[in-house]
């Protein structure tokens, strides 16, 4: 299943059902929002209308963006060919729209993206307003554009982007304006080799051939080593799933979402509601989280995931002072098969290896031509650049 909600069939804009849209249902993928349907549309969404672009619709993606790329949806994973696709990274690869917006919580649209070989920029932290995003992991999540090429991400992104005081992580620039013409020619990319052994063939391939493009168009690309890739990922599934923890919290059968038929007490009421409407990823989400908040091990997991944060960027920002972009898988391999869902915990771990310095850092991210770019802060005209000078 690609839409969950059609709009406009003139649309050409889509919106993933984790972002609100005024009157249509929202359901972040989950049984529990089923009924759910928002009186205002985010802010993203509103700027988009305002220009005078029109929503075709609402997309699946999988139970509150926790996994690959959509597979745990309660309404079922999206599929091409028998292999598991992101549905708006389908719809764009189809030419059914122009563009998406998507929540970028744990590398889920990168990944799309690379499978359907489309492009997708997550924007720096605090750049375009979270206001109307169904929240999970407040302090990484971020809306980015999911579109065919660099001059339709950069359009669609320089709409969206700006100051929103209704968002408290909004940065203060009222606009930001985005480019694909920066000149590339005397640019250096560096290859993290950290992250190059456990690749698929066909993975290697598209980075060979990405960086043999970067060295025609005058191009520097070193290869380097970063220390900290193992630790940024361990250190963002501790915050993802601890603040994933503390959002979900309020979706308990009460005020709103769905709620057991039969319960003889409060305490029944709530586990009942949850166990029924959420799936086994969130679940382990949820119960992880709780346990790296736990008293006794708030300090070791939480907290010291919290300095690692710093120290990974510092280090990132470091390696950026010799280098305009690194270059790096967005993931192992370009063909999922759907899977059992009780592997799922573990197949979202590994894979959250490609996309955690992005997530962690709150630095820009563009997938295209199957391979990932990361720049520092505000430099996403860099990532544009790059795409675009290989893409023509």
């Amino acid at each position: 299943m690609f839409y969950i909600n059609k709009i406009n069939a003139a649309g050409k804009i889509a919106v993933d059902d984790t972002i609100l849209v005024k009157d249509t249902p929202a359901t972040a993928g989950s049984k529990m929002l089923e009924n759910f349907k928002p009186l205002f549309s985010a802010e993203a969404v509103e700027r988009l209308e305002k220009a005078g672009y029109e929503i075709a619709g609402k997309t699946n993606v999988g139970e509150f963006g926790l996994d690959l790329m959509g597979e745990t949806s309660h309404f079922g994973a999206a599929t091409v060919d028998g292999n598991l696709v992101g549905a708006a990274a389908a719809l764009v690869a189809q030419g059914e729209i122009k563009a998406a917006l998507n929540v970028d919580l744990n590398g889920a649209p990168r990944r799309a993206a690379a499978v359907s070989g489309v492009d997708f920029i997550k924007p720096t932290y605090g750049t375009v307003s979270r206001y109307g995003v169904i929240a999970c992991a407040c302090s990484g999540e971020q809306i980015g554009v999911t579109a065919a090429n660099a001059d339709d991400a950069a359009e669609i992104l320089s709409v969206i982007a700006g100051h929103d005081d209704k968002d408290g992580t909004s940065l203060p620039a009222e606009k930001y304006e985005y480019t694909t013409d920066k000149d590339v020619s005397s640019m250096k990319v560096c290859i993290l080799a950290d992250l190059y052994d456990g690749l698929d063939s066909k993975v290697k391939e598209r980075i060979d051939a990405f960086t043999e493009e970067l060295r025609k168009d005058g191009v520097t690309v070193d290869t380097v080593s970063l220390d900290i890739v193992s630790q940024a990922q361990t250190a963002w599934q501790i915050l993802m799933a601890a603040e994933t923890t503390n959002n979900l919290s309020r979706f308990d059968g009460v005020k709103y979402g769905h709620r057991a038929a039969e319960y003889k007490n409060i305490d029944e009421l709530y586990v009942k509601s949850r166990s029924e409407a959420m799936g086994f990823l969130t679940k382990a989400t949820i119960i992880y989280g709780s346990d790296v908040l736990a008293k006794s091990k708030y300090e070791i997991c939480y907290d010291k995931s919290l300095r690692i944060r710093r120290i990974v960027c510092d280090k990132v920002r470091e390696l950026l002072k010799s280098y305009d972009a690194i270059l790096t898988p967005a993931c192992s391999k370009v063909e999922y098969k759907p899977y059992d869902v009780l592997d799922a915990f573990e197949k979202v771990y590994e894979e959250s290896l490609y996309t955690a310095i992005p997530s962690i850092t709150g630095m820009p991210a563009m997938v295209t031509k199957g391979v990932q770019l990361i720049a520092d802060s505000f430099n996403e005209s860099v990532l544009l650049s790059i795409a675009k000078s290989v893409e023509v």
